[in-house]
This record gives C-alpha cells, structure tokens and sequence, in this order.
C-alpha cells in the first residue's frame, strides 16, 4: 500500500518519487528548520519530547529516527536519553543530514525507510517524524521497522492528519495549502524552499487515512498498534515487536 497516490505532476514511479524527494529536501534543507518553527509557533521540540516521554523512550535504549530529517525529534531523544551516543539518525538526504550533524553527535546514515542497513534486532524504540508520507510503501517499510527492533522494542510514527470534518479540513486546507506555502516564500524568498511546502501540502491531502496505516502495521506482525489523535490534526501510531515466536 502506498501512502498515497503518485503525484504524477512531480514525478513517476516509485524510483521517481524517492529522486524527486531527495532533490526538494536537498534543495530545501537550509531553510526547513525556521519554516517548521514559525509555522507550527515554536512548538515542535516541547511537542516532539513529549511524545517520547509518553512513549516510553528511557535512558539505555537504542533509537533508530527513520527519515530524520534535521534531527528535530533526535535531538529531543538526546535529550531524554541524557546525551546522543544510542542515537542513530536514518536520512535519504545529504542535504538534511547535513543539518542534522550540527546539531548532536549522532551516528548519522544515508537510507531509506524501506531498506534499512541495519541488522535485525538492534533496535529499542524506532521513531519517524513526520516523513510517513514520503515512503514508497507502508508495508515494506514497516516490514523493515520490524525486523531491526529487537523483540518488545517499539515504533513511535509522529504524522500530520488532514481534519475529516468539512470545517477542520476547509481550514486545513486553507493553512498549508495556501498560507503556509506563501509565507514561505515571502520569509525566505526560496522557490525551493515553497516547492517544498506545496508538496508537503500535496502528500497530507492525499494521504491515506489513519485506519489504513494501523492496518498496515498490523499486516506485516507487529502487535498493540494504536493511534492517539490530538487537536484533530496529529496522529501518533504506535506498535510493539512481540516476543520471538516457536
């Protein structure tokens, strides 16, 4: 299952849209960090480490941040965990990691959600922060995410989720589908840095519903998947690799 349909205008085919996503995030990394702060009133790193407190992240665990971007949900787990020595940060873009570097002494890798380089059973707690959308396949991804955390070991995917009501998805709509993007592009004065928006925009219309991705972790054998809804916009789904079977 994708988590949503090809975006034909960008792109075709699944090689298509992992070159397409790379190059915008290239192209955009400089610029990501001051987006995401102003656009969602600075409460990303207050939010990002609450949820991993409710999670369950302690110190001693191994943490896997697929898809980390610039390290904003890495760096709260540093945190937590008291410094970044059991923190890997996965990333298909050089340009994000890049960032990311400056911020914590991480080990950092070049890699996809759907091919993890990583041996099975390494991880404690699995993360990915608001880059499910940008996957070729949930279950193949989520099949890798199973198979490196160790048994018990947990996935926490933070997501963004487009309103159902008509009032919720009207305003919604009207956020990161226009004024987002425009500010974007006022602030910065990148069109890279607005592409980037649009098809952020673009990924979460699109997307699948929240049913369809808990299915999905249920299809591949992980255990206990649920979702927390909160203010009508984020969805956090969790999972747990069960104990070793035969």
């Amino acid at each position: 299952m994708t988590p949503h349909p090809p975006l034909t205008e960008h792109y075709s085919g699944n090689d298509g849209k992992t070159a397409y996503i790379n190059q915008l995030f290239d192209a955009g990394s400089k610029h990501y960090d001051a987006i995401s702060d102003w656009g969602f009133l600075h409460s990303g790193p207050f939010y990002n480490r609450w949820a991993l407190r409710r999670h369950g992240l302690r110190k001693g665990d191994q943490v896997l941040d697929v898809a980390c971007g610039t390290g904003s949900v890495a760096v709260e787990a540093a945190r937590i965990l008291g410094s970044a020595d059991t923190v890997t940060c996965l990333d298909p873009s050089e340009g994000m990691l890049s960032v990311a570097r400056r911020k914590l002494r991480a080990r950092f890798v070049v890699g996809r959600a759907e091919q993890l380089p990583f041996s099975d059973d390494s991880f404690d707690f699995l993360t990915m922060g608001f880059a499910l959308r940008h996957v070729t396949g949930l279950e193949e991804a989520f099949r890798e995410y199973l198979r490196v955390l160790k048994p018990g070991g947990k996935v926490l995917i933070l997501e963004i989720t487009k309103p159902s009501g008509r009032a919720g998805a009207f305003l919604f709509r009207l956020y990161f589908g226009r004024i987002y993007p425009f500010l974007t592009r006022v602030f910065t004065r990148s069109r890279d840095a607005q592409a980037m928006m649009v098809y952020f925009w673009e990924t979460m219309d699109a997307c699948v519903r929240p049913e369809s991705v808990l299915g999905a972790l249920r299809s591949v054998g992980f255990v206990e998947a649920k979702r927390i809804g909160l203010l009508g916009l984020f969805s956090e789904y969790t999972a747990v690799k069960g104990p070793p079977t035969g």
